[in-house]
């Protein structure tokens, strides 16, 4: 996409066989205190077309902390939603990242 972690959501869907369906913050993500880490977004994109993808991610593992007292803020998650039919039913595969569930 770019050389930055977060491409805008119309260059993204502009290039590839993607609907963007939500781009936004996770509020409250970002821990209590008033120095907290930083709040999360949600990205929600629903692929037109089979394809290969890769995600760049971090903070799976590890919380982003927070400072002088505020608390850490929530660790991320990178979910995968297939959906299929299988005998004439749309049905759902979830699937989770293998960092998602660590430490946090």
């Amino acid at each position: 996409m770019t050389n930055t972690r977060i491409t805008d959501g119309e260059i993204f869907e502009r290039r590839y066989p993607v609907i963007l369906r939500e781009f936004s913050l996770r509020p409250g993500s970002g821990g209590k205190g008033k120095y907290p880490g930083g709040d999360g977004v949600v990205r929600d994109v629903e692929f037109r077309i089979p394809c290969q993808v890769s995600i760049l991610s971090e903070r799976r593992v590890y919380r982003p902390y927070g400072l002088h007292g505020g608390e850490d803020a929530e660790c991320g998650l990178n979910l995968w939603i297939r959906k299929m039919t299988v005998d004439g039913k749309e049905v759902e595969q979830t699937m989770y990242s293998s960092f998602s569930r660590s430490v946090c």
